[in-house]
């Protein structure tokens, strides 16, 4: 096992880095302490609001408790985890954050799509594309189809071609994770999220800016209005059922 790194440390971080330095290995642990914690709470394995305990990450990953307490401190100072007593737990979004999250989150969004239209290569048109139509063959599982409503957005980002862009909105995605729910879910949304999917695509194929940017721009605030109905919803539904 070379000096006793688990297999995920070895093969994610640089080869310089397994040159036997004395700080190697720590410093791999770290980097795949952080980005596992932040995938598993990606991927919904950790939800808002859910506790994150040291030694059961430092087990669960297969690294010490050191780099894990590293990883959970940097996650903190990213609002991506707060403080519940000595307990730090996955931080939940009011509305109040919401409403900012989403207000960033469209203008970087209309960005990213306005500049795929005029730099994104034929081969990144193609692979648009063929997301959206094998979207369709999970339409029904909001969670699936959720994670490739992540990779079809992030896909545009990169057919930007605008490295900073790329990079702030990343940490727009990472903070969408902290939303307890999938606007995805609502009912029909799925469907009417596919068919908007392939009008950006269109609109970026053509090489039409403007309308890229207001397909772009429209789907998110209808992702916004849905997700805001969804939650009234919830919360009427639970008013009417009442203490119990």
């Amino acid at each position: 096992m070379g000096g006793g790194q688990p297999p995920f440390c070895r093969s994610s971080c640089p080869a310089r880095l397994h040159s036997g330095a004395l700080g190697a290995k720590s410093f791999c642990d770290m980097k795949d302490a952080y980005s596992l914690i932040l995938a598993a709470i990606d991927d919904g394995t950790y939800r808002p609001g859910d506790r994150l305990v040291e030694s059961e990450l430092a087990e669960r990953f297969g690294v010490s408790r050191t780099p894990v307490r590293e990883a959970l401190q940097r996650l903190e100072t990213q609002s991506m985890l707060t403080r519940d007593g000595r307990s730090l737990i996955v931080a939940t979004l009011d509305h109040n954050q919401l409403a900012e999250l989403y207000t960033v989150r469209t203008e970087l969004e209309a960005l990213a799509a306005k500049l795929a239209a005029r730099h994104a290569t034929r081969e990144e048109v193609l692979v648009l594309g063929r997301m959206v139509d094998d979207d369709h063959a999970i339409v029904d599982d909001p969670q699936a189809l959720s994670r490739a409503n992540r990779r079809f957005h992030h896909q545009i980002h990169l057919a930007s071609h605008n490295r900073y862009l790329v990079q702030q909105l990343d940490i727009v995605h990472r903070t969408m994770a902290l939303m307890a729910r999938t606007s995805l879910a609502a009912e029909g949304r799925g469907h009417r999220s596919l068919a908007e999917h392939r009008e950006i695509v269109e609109a970026i194929a053509s090489g039409d800016a403007a309308a890229a940017e207001s397909a772009l721009r429209n789907h998110i605030s209808t992702a916004y209005q849905t997700r805001l109905l969804e939650s009234a919803r919830v919360w009427a539904s639970t008013i009417e059922q009442g203490p119990r």
